[in-house]
């Protein structure tokens, strides 16, 4: 999945997030509604988030350089990282704060324009509604059989899953913010619109927590999926390489695999043979997982290989 497959996604959330970040201040501003500041804040985070995506999509796409003779491509895991922190402190710690002070000094939502937050949330609603939709849309035909959670802890290519998780968690943030808003409008107590407010900082809290843990794990480095191993071990054999001794794979970004392995080849094999077998070799692997950019292959013979030495 290229970094163009998320950009719709991302294009779409961002449009969505900058509407109804100004139509929330406006709510704010009218109303001094907790769940409305909130909810404004939680909008402008996602705004900034967007435009990380696309900044990290951009860097990504640099070309390998001497310093970085890998490329770039992680630069895309670094910004979905910085998303999730973006998301833990703009969006759900400050919920958490004007929570706490609204319910230290609660006021209840009064005045001619106390229907103003109904209206803003249910357009927000519809606007980020639109954009999940799109979202689900773009992935579906990445997802595969497996469930939309298997595919955010398994994708590779990181923007999609944040705009998913993104709007997924607006649109609860929304429900939340109309039940405090209501309650309040309804009882004239305002520490249901502060609850609305914490519920709304708790959940963006979870939902960076989830990016950060699986971010992270892809800045780290991770291997390739099951299937991709199996795909690369079946092409490497054959045509002077009689099997794979074995095999090692690192993702250097959503779209480029580095492979590295030890194949066996005939012990009577010339220099020459092992070059051509070794080309042929790398040539099926491309054309199996076009991903596999990086290819080194190590030829070896078999025989009792110690532990430590498998790992050379």
């Amino acid at each position: 999945m290229s970094a163009q497959h998320g950009t719709k996604a991302i294009l779409a959330a961002l449009a969505a997030n900058l509407g109804i970040a100004v139509t929330k201040f406006v709510a704010y501003v009218l109303t001094g509604s907790s769940s409305m500041l909130a909810e404004a804040v939680h909008s402008v985070a996602d705004s900034g988030n967007q435009l990380l995506l696309l900044l990290g999509g951009r860097r990504a796409v640099r070309a390998a350089d001497a310093e970085h003779p890998f490329g770039y491509g992680r630069a895309r895991y670094f910004y979905a990282f910085v998303v999730s922190i973006v998301l833990f402190t703009l969006g759900g710690v400050f919920a958490l704060y004007e929570a706490y002070e609204k319910f230290r000094h609660p006021h209840p939502i009064e005045g001619q324009w106390w229907w103003v937050p109904l209206v803003v949330l249910a357009a927000a609603i519809g606007m980020e509604g639109f954009s999940f939709r799109t979202a689900i849309h773009e992935s579906r035909p990445h997802k595969g059989s497996g469930s939309w959670w298997q595919f955010i802890r398994r994708s590779k290519s990181p923007e999609l899953p944040v705009i998913l998780l993104e709007d997924f968690g607006a649109l609860i943030g929304l429900a939340f913010a109309l039940v405090g808003v209501s309650a309040t409008l309804l009882t004239h107590d305002g520490r249901w619109d502060a609850l609305g407010s914490a519920a709304i900082g708790a959940l963006l809290v979870c939902i960076a927590f989830v990016l950060a843990r699986e971010t992270k794990s892809l800045l780290l480095g991770e291997g390739a999926e099951p299937d991709v191993v199996d795909a690369v071990l079946a092409a490497a054999a054959g045509d002077g390489v009689t099997s794979v001794i074995h095999l090692k794979t690192l993702h250097l970004g959503p779209e480029e695999l580095l492979v590295a392995a030890k194949i066996e080849v005939p012990s009577a094999s010339t220099a020459a043979d092992v070059a051509a077998a070794i080309d042929s070799a790398e040539g099926r692997i491309r054309a199996a997982v076009p991903i596999a950019r990086v290819i080194y292959l190590e030829p070896d013979l078999r025989r009792a290989v110690s532990q430590d030495t498998a790992t050379d």
